[in-house]
């Protein structure tokens, strides 16, 4: 075994570790450090694939900015565990459907005639003066534009979709009114008391 291929090993298998305990892990905090795991495995996989510029954005883009969005969406929440947990049984048996669903998706795709070694071939490395950036951008910037803003819409409707999460009413918390502490007057704050004054004997 090359040390390509133990390297590979070692990204999947902590990979596969890190995406199993993000749908296992109880604590949603919890959850969040191993799916950054999950992440930077999968950048180191992508390194090994010549895919440097994913791999970069992978890290700057997903746990550098929108995996501490999601902590900080998640911390800022206040998730009831407990009651999240009462109605974990009854939807139990379509969490387990969906998921065979999916993993029979993902066989037959991967079976297809699409992942076949002849249609790739033999891997060759690139050149010194390639460049992947320059590749993708061609592709993504062509063929794929529309797709790539529909994916633009999704993260903004995402975005404004956790900030009205975090703007809920609590019962308990005290909020000020700018507009009412600009047109208060003094009459509203101070009142004067003519007290009389007391004659010492």
């Amino acid at each position: 075994m090359g040390f390509d291929k133990l390297v590979f090993y070692v990204f999947a298998a902590v990979l596969v570790f890190a995406a199993l305990r993000v749908i296992t892990c109880r604590n949603p905090v919890h959850a969040v450090f191993y799916l950054v795991l999950a992440f930077l495995n999968s950048a180191g996989l992508w390194l090994l694939l010549e895919a440097e510029f994913l791999a970069m954005t992978l890290v700057l883009v997903y746990v550098g900015a929108v995996m501490v969005l999601f902590l900080f969406v998640v911390m800022m929440l206040d998730i009831n565990v407990a009651e999240m947990r009462a109605g974990m049984r009854r939807f139990a048996p379509v969490g387990v459907g969906i998921g065979i669903l999916l993993v029979v998706e993902m066989a037959l795709i991967v079976r297809s005639s699409a992942f076949s070694p002849e249609k790739f071939g033999n891997l060759v490395r690139s050149p010194a003066d390639y460049s992947n950036t320059k590749a993708l951008g061609s592709v993504l910037y062509t063929e794929h534009v529309y797709a790539f803003e529909i994916a633009a819409v999704i993260l903004v409707l995402a975005i404004i979709a956790a900030i009205a999460l975090t703007l809920r009413k609590r019962p308990k918390t005290r909020y000020q009114d700018p507009a009412r502490q600009v047109s208060v007057r003094r009459e509203d704050r101070v009142r004067l008391v003519d007290v009389p004054s007391e004659k010492r004997g």
